[in-house]
């Protein structure tokens, strides 16, 4: 029988760290904060293997389920990697695969960026 081993690289608690976009201006901290996620996502092939766990069914997706997405075997672990780094997922190893999850915190804190406020913009007072 195989255990499972947490292979977390990073265990970020990623709080809320920013008002909406539209609430004010981003302090040069927060905009520190912000902008590796938003780098880590700015590559298509990682927005679609993030996108791909995300919508996976029961929130976790095996690597072996996603990585048919244009690119090579190590590329897709180069871009899974860059994921984890920045805090976007967790991965847990069992047996020889490797699955991968959302960490809900870090959606969290983009939705609370880019939410209906910061869609709607300011409200007119």
């Amino acid at each position: 029988m195989v255990e499972s081993t947490d292979l977390r690289i990073v265990e970020a608690e990623v709080a809320p760290c920013c008002p909406p976009l539209t609430e004010r201006p981003f302090t040069p901290e927060e905009a520190e904060q912000s902008a590796p996620l938003f780098k880590a996502l700015g590559d298509p092939v990682r927005l679609r293997l993030f996108s791909a766990i995300a919508s996976h069914e029961g929130g976790e997706a095996c690597v072996c389920d996603i990585s048919d997405v244009g690119v090579s075997q190590p590329t897709v672990s180069h871009h899974l990697r860059k994921l984890r780094e920045a805090g976007l997922l967790a991965s847990e190893r069992r047996g020889t695969w490797v699955y991968y999850r959302v960490e809900p915190s870090v959606v969290a804190a983009m939705t609370r960026l880019l939410g209906p406020s910061a869609v709607s913009g300011p409200s007119a007072g």
